[in-house]
């Protein structure tokens, strides 16, 4: 038997590698503003908590800025048309999720991104693998509140007795989504964390390559 028949996996750092098409999205709008632009790693920090959060933290001033709804909504736009243009899976996950599909595993995707970027990279990328797709919507409370995966384990109908479920993420977000929701958590370590900041943030089984989930999932260690 398999230590777990669902999965529940994040998807920015831990699907998709998305860091440039944010970035891009974030620098555009500060650059239609007039404002100074961030680098790579400063928005890589700021990613893991929906797109509210990572703007207030690129525009000077955050939701105190008096045009910061305006370009929200603007990052918003941008995102969504370009969210495809470098983003693509990490090496390897094609094919774990392929070999997890022939094992008979249950597979959603819980996002903190906007639910049309979220169809958008799921119909490019994972249809053919993963049945349920969840981003972030109005009356829907984000990640780590435990509402979304809860939702996706609905859309799955994986409930009962016999479901395993298991959570899969990259970030602090992730390890508290997992233990709100009561979902074992595995941490992979080639996202947006690396694996000591994991492990500062409770992270107790972790991945090193996508490979290594399939031995996870299966019982192997």
């Amino acid at each position: 038997m398999m230590k777990y028949n669902t999965i529940i996996w994040d998807m920015d750092g831990t699907l998709l590698d998305t860091l440039r098409d944010l970035s891009d999205a974030v620098n555009h709008t500060l650059r239609v503003y007039g404002l100074p632009l961030r680098d790579k790693e400063e928005v890589r920090r700021l990613l893991g908590n929906g797109v509210r959060n990572l703007m207030r933290g690129a525009v000077p001033g955050g939701e105190k800025n008096p045009r910061f709804e305006d370009m929200l909504a603007d990052f918003k736009a941008y995102y969504v048309n370009h969210c495809r243009d470098h983003t693509g899976p990490y090496e390897g996950i094609v094919e774990t999720l392929q070999r997890l599909r022939e094992m008979g595993v249950k597979m959603a995707v819980v996002s903190n991104k906007l639910q049309a970027g979220v169809d958008e990279l799921w119909e490019t990328h994972f249809r053919d693998t993963i049945d349920v797709a969840i981003g972030e919507r109005p009356g829907m409370a984000r990640k780590p509140a435990p509402d979304m995966v809860q939702l996706a384990l609905r859309d799955l109908g994986a409930e009962g007795d016999d479901v395993r479920a298991v959570y899969i993420g990259d970030s602090e977000v992730d390890i508290a989504t997992a233990r709100n929701s009561s979902l074992d958590c595995i941490s992979v370590t080639w996202g947006f964390r690396d694996r000591d900041w994991l492990e500062e943030q409770g992270a107790t089984v972790m991945a090193d390559k996508p490979a290594d989930i399939v031995e996870i999932i299966s019982g192997g260690r």
